[in-house]
């Protein structure tokens, strides 16, 4: 797999052992090796998106706060689309706390003054 983790791209040699242990080999930083066992176990991604104000025609930029679980993107993009912003809203500011039950807020990553 090609490492994520910062821009130097890895390609990674993932294995998982029968004791459940996990090697990663190319890694060229320490993320590379964080990044292939959390991927061999449970893949996460940031999720970013568009959502709705009121009263605007532009909608405003947002992202998860922390990486939420791959098989939740689709969930946490039908809640973000779900929901409209009331302005003002300024950079930072949680819109939804808790999306989907994953522990992670939604943050707005631009302004709607």
């Amino acid at each position: 797999m090609t490492c994520i983790g910062c821009p130097m791209g890895c390609q990674l040699d993932v294995t998982k052992e029968a004791d459940g242990a996990i090697t990663v080999k190319g890694a060229g930083c320490g993320r590379g090796v964080i990044y292939g066992k959390q991927e061999a176990v449970a893949p996460q991604r940031m999720v970013t998106a568009l959502m709705p104000v009121k009263g605007r025609s532009r909608p405003l930029s947002v992202k998860t706060a922390t990486a939420v679980p791959k098989e939740k993107i689709g969930d946490v993009l039908a809640a973000v689309a779900a929901k409209c912003a009331d302005a003002p809203v300024k950079i930072g500011d949680v819109l939804i706390p808790d999306v989907c039950g994953t522990g992670v807020a939604i943050v707005a990553t631009s302004n709607a003054l």
